[in-house]
């Protein structure tokens, strides 16, 4: 009970605003507390065999509240949430699993599916992709179960059918959300409609070499001060990736200046505003998607 209050006293924002799958979560550990509590009173004297199963019991106890803890959602902070808002630019709707920002004005047939970062709120991504919908392109950020990329891998093959108006998609992501953008790009950029025609990393790279099975364009934007994504990390990159493809690295940026969620464990100190990070990663992204036939 003490981990259910502490997660949504430190990361409501989260919890409300993230895919319903964590909410249920911390709902089930309430009720396995609970039922806990209630045969814990009965103060029956166990067995042999009583007394092995309430072991066993605590150990996946234990296991359930540290995979709860390690699972806990980085909650979007501004200017994210300013950037959540409606306009007389952009359209901004948000369900329970999935954003989608949508141009007001003429909208381009090249649309962005962006994957989030592990745990991250999605709304956190909203200021730094909110220029592209600005610049006239469809953008949907899903809501990960769980907040694990890997469980929204058929994000894309979702999306597509749901927006007419868009004849192809750039599919992006950042940190675990562009490994898994690369599956989906890899799988959908031959198909027959509504293709993946583009790959974006933000601060992140493939698990695998597609060099040889990718024909879409790509580009790489990387943070000098990265501790997670390292500068290293992105430069092995390039042997998995189609030659053409462009990599854009931003002086003094980090890991989680790709979002706006707080600090990052494990992350490198930045040496460059938030604000400044930011501007260059939305220009980057925004010159790529732009330039796409």
């Amino acid at each position: 009970m003490l981990v259910v209050v502490w997660v949504c006293v430190t990361q409501w924002g989260g919890v409300v605003h993230g895919h319903p799958a964590y909410a249920v979560l911390l709902a089930v550990t309430v009720v396995a507390s609970v039922l806990t509590g209630v045969v814990g009173l009965r103060g029956r004297r166990p067995g042999t065999a009583r007394l092995t199963l309430r072991i066993v019991a605590i150990v996946l106890g234990v296991g359930w509240l540290a995979l709860t803890v390690w699972m806990r959602p980085h909650t979007a902070a501004e200017p994210a949430l300013e950037a959540m808002r409606s306009d007389a630019a952009v359209t901004v709707a948000e369900s329970a699993t999935e954003i989608v920002m949508t141009p007001t004005g003429e909208v381009d047939d090249v649309g962005v599916l962006f994957q989030p970062g592990a745990f991250v709120d999605a709304r956190a991504y909203a200021a730094v992709l909110r220029p592209l919908a600005e610049a006239g392109h469809t953008v949907v950020i899903p809501k990960q179960p769980l907040g694990i990329a890997f469980l929204a891998i058929g994000a894309l093959d979702a999306t597509r059918p749901r927006f007419a108006e868009v004849t192809g998609w750039v599919v992006a992501g950042h940190s675990l959300g562009g490994t898994v953008a690369a599956i989906e790009a890899d799988e959908a950029d031959a198909a027959a409609t509504h293709p993946a025609v583009g790959l974006m990393f933000f601060a992140s790279y493939p698990a695998n070499d597609i060099s040889g099975s990718l024909t879409v364009p790509v580009l790489s934007i990387s943070g000098s001060k990265d501790g997670l994504s390292t500068p290293e990390k992105v430069d092995a990159s390039r042997a998995n990736l189609p030659a053409g493809a462009e990599f854009v690295q931003i002086d003094g940026a980090s890991h989680a200046q790709f979002g706006s969620y707080g600090p990052q464990a494990g992350d490198g100190t930045p040496t460059i505003s938030a604000d400044d990070a930011r501007a260059q990663i939305s220009a980057a992204a925004v010159r790529f998607v732009d330039d796409l036939p």
